[in-house]
């Protein structure tokens, strides 16, 4: 009995996840990392980022995002960059893939990036993501960092905010 009502429960989810990606949706997210796994881990980081991003197409979401990072060695560092997004399956999981450019005080670099998340849905629009993330130095390998960053997104739908 039990296997079929997970059953059940597993079926409602996914037909309510399915309309979620589709086609004319914009997004606004925001995120905190410094739960770093990475090669930098000797040092204090804290960094937060905001990104707007369209759904161009049904499960594919083009992203603009600008953030700010703090390092202890390195000082603040202000980030700007495009990414795009790939939902895999209609349950929130989803590749992205990016370039960003980062200014320092003593240096300046582009960060191509990859991540792998999970939107997962807190209600109607607004989720949770958690996604672990890869940015690739091309100056210089201490400067690549990998990590977990967490953050909020909400998922405006087409028709939501039309002017009856």
């Amino acid at each position: 009995m039990r296997k079929i009502a997970f059953l059940v429960i597993a079926l409602v989810i996914s037909v309510a996840a399915n309309a979620q990606f589709e086609q004319g949706k914009g997004y606004i997210g925001a995120s905190m990392s410094g739960l770093d796994i990475s090669n930098q881990t000797k040092e204090f980081h804290f960094g937060l980022d905001a990104k707007l991003g369209y759904m161009f197409q049904d499960n594919l979401m083009a992203l603009g995002e600008i953030g700010w990072d703090h390092w202890d060695k390195t000082g603040d560092n202000f980030m700007i960059g495009a990414a795009a997004r790939y939902y895999i399956v209609q349950n929130g999981l989803f590749l992205g893939a990016g370039l960003k450019y980062k200014h320092a005080k003593n240096y300046n670099d582009l960060l191509p990036n990859v991540q792998l998340g999970y939107a997962f849905f807190l209600g109607r629009t607004v989720t949770l993501e958690p996604e672990l993330y890869f940015d690739i130095s091309t100056k210089k390998f201490d400067y690549t960092c990998y990590g977990l960053r967490v953050g909020i997104g909400i998922y405006l739908f087409k028709d939501q905010y039309k002017i009856k």
